[in-house]
């Protein structure tokens, strides 16, 4: 960064530290807070914070969707600098908030990818028993078992798991704790990578997956990892963590149809979010409603 930068650097580490301090946000949240920050001030260039106005913000975020960013990557984008300005407002004396009543262009509503249950298991079934596989192992069964966000994995340790009661207790979005089920699958793998985890771990590290150098492992360490591993295995779609938790989500669904359920082990907040995943197999839960409902079942012809 320039040195003209170092008043908005200095409003960027105060706005992240109240995130994580108060907000109590993620260090992975932060991150892509910071990220969409820094996208501001590069548009922003030599015009100081105190003097964008609204005209400027719609200038800037045609500008982004002009170079191919989609609605909601700018809407996300456009959260961020709405709540980076309600900071400046609340403890920097800013007069108002030049993103208030802004709105990112719409496009089309995608449904998240998911994997069949076929190539869920092929994706797991990893050959090799060298640590570094065991623990990939781990994750991916972990992944697909319990529908974990990316950050929740990450920041698990070994006193979450509950391998009696085939349960993990995770810390999601806004520090919320909720046990979510172990699947045999994965308990079998985490059973054998803990047996070899402190060939890697340093001996003070108590996170429960750990890096080459022996430290909790890094989202970007995990999500390089599983495009690997993709790769290897033959799966022919992007592979990401955040696929085996809509592959989790979905597979869930489609055995139990409980909605409800599903909300409670993904941590949605609100159901909405959840019903996305009703779209991805509607052709199945028509025929269970088919075969369901009163109104539904066709009555015999007289």
């Amino acid at each position: 960064m320039a040195i003209a930068d170092a008043p908005n650097q200095h409003f960027l580490q105060g706005y992240l530290a109240w995130l994580n301090h108060e907000k109590r946000y993620s260090k992975l949240t932060a991150e892509n807070y910071a990220r969409d920050l820094r996208y501001l001030f590069e548009l922003a260039s030599d015009t100081p914070l105190q003097e964008i106005k609204s005209h400027h913000i719609r200038r800037f975020i045609a500008k982004l969707h002009s170079k191919g960013l989609g609605g909601r990557t700018l809407a996300r984008m456009l959260s961020a600098w709405r709540g980076f300005f309600t900071y400046l407002m609340r403890d920097h004396g800013l007069a108002d908030n030049p993103c208030a009543g802004l709105r990112a262009p719409k496009s089309p509503k995608t449904l998240p990818q998911a994997l069949s249950p076929d190539e869920a298991s092929q994706l797991v079934n990893l050959p090799g028993d060298a640590p570094e596989t065991l623990r990939d192992k781990a994750m991916l069964e972990l992944l697909y078992s319990s529908g974990l966000r990316l950050a929740e994995l990450v920041g698990l340790d070994p006193s979450q798991l509950d391998m009696n009661a085939n349960e993990v207790r995770v810390t999601g979005k806004g520090s919320k704790t909720r046990i979510v089920p172990l699947g045999n699958y994965a308990k079998v793998a985490l059973k054998a990578w803990l047996a070899v985890r402190d060939q890697i771990a340093k001996p003070d590290e108590i996170a429960l997956f750990v890096g080459a150098r022996g430290n909790r492992i890094s989202a970007r360490t995990v999500q390089l990892r599983i495009k690997q591993w993709g790769i290897k295995q033959g799966i022919a779609s992007n592979v990401h963590p955040h696929l085996l938790r809509h592959s989790f989500a979905t597979h869930v669904l489609q055995s139990s149809g409980d909605l409800r359920a599903v909300q409670e082990m993904l941590g949605h907040a609100s159901i909405s979010t959840t019903q996305v995943y009703t779209h991805l197999d509607f052709q199945y839960l028509s025929k269970t409603y088919d075969a369901a409902h009163p109104r539904a079942k066709k009555k015999s012809a007289r």
